[in-house]
């Protein structure tokens, strides 16, 4: 009740602006416990009974084995938006890897990013600083973040949503499962992805609630723009 009362005491005194966040009206992604993820590996030893007579692999098999395309940092970005009672902060990450797993008929299969922590900026540098922190990401204990997509199903959305994703997001040495709308195109140049959902990253175990005239919200806004050129 004293946080809530807090809250509207500031935004009563400042400008209507300084109470509107990025955050406002974006989907928030479902969370659940983690779930088992598929084992997209496969034994790249060659058979001994065909190395054997020599033959060549199956044309017909090949022809449906999934192709991964890798990820273009060039092209893509990862990012995010925290926010106080009184301001919003944007961040990203400058150091991040990933690939998109295409089936025979083109389409999104398995989703991969990993993000090293300590890349982390924001348009503050002492905020920058505090993230990387035990109270925060705990950068030093939990160097990377890690989502694993475990379900890329087609559905329609809001705001040009063309899919459901649904896969593992490690983040401050905890995962959990989530669920969120994504927009994804594939062309036979160029397979590229877009979304923008919130989380609440009290879930993962982040918990430091900021001044008590000023609290942070427990949601943060993640912004995903991902390319991965084909062939």
């Amino acid at each position: 009740m004293r946080r809530t009362f807090l809250a509207l005491t500031l935004c009563s005194s400042v400008s209507l602006a300084a109470c509107q966040s990025q955050l406002d009206d974006k989907p928030k992604a479902e969370v659940k416990d983690a779930k088992a993820t598929p084992d997209s590996k496969t034994d790249s030893k060659p058979d001994s009974k065909t190395d054997a007579k020599g033959d060549a692999p199956d044309g017909k098999a090949m022809a449906h084995a999934s192709t991964i395309a890798k990820l273009d940092k060039a092209s893509s970005s990862v990012g995010f938006v925290g926010a106080k009672v009184t301001a919003d902060h944007e961040g990203s990450f400058a150091d991040f890897d990933g690939s998109l797993t295409l089936g025979d008929d083109g389409k999104a299969t398995g989703l991969e990013i990993t993000v090293k922590v300590d890349s982390l900026t924001t348009d503050a540098p002492d905020l920058t600083k505090h993230l990387l922190t035990a109270d925060f990401f705990d950068a030093p204990s939990f160097p990377e973040s890690k989502f694993v997509s475990t379900a890329i199903t087609e559905k329609a959305g809001d705001n040009g949503a063309t899919h459901e994703i649904e896969g593992n997001l490690t983040l401050h040495g905890q995962t959990k499962s989530i669920t969120f709308p994504a927009k994804v195109e594939v062309t036979d140049a160029l397979a590229k992805g877009s979304a923008e959902f919130k989380i609440d990253r009290t879930l993962w175990g982040i918990v430091y609630p900021g001044m008590k005239d000023d609290l942070i919200k427990d949601e943060v806004l993640l912004q995903l723009n991902l390319s991965f050129p084909r062939g």
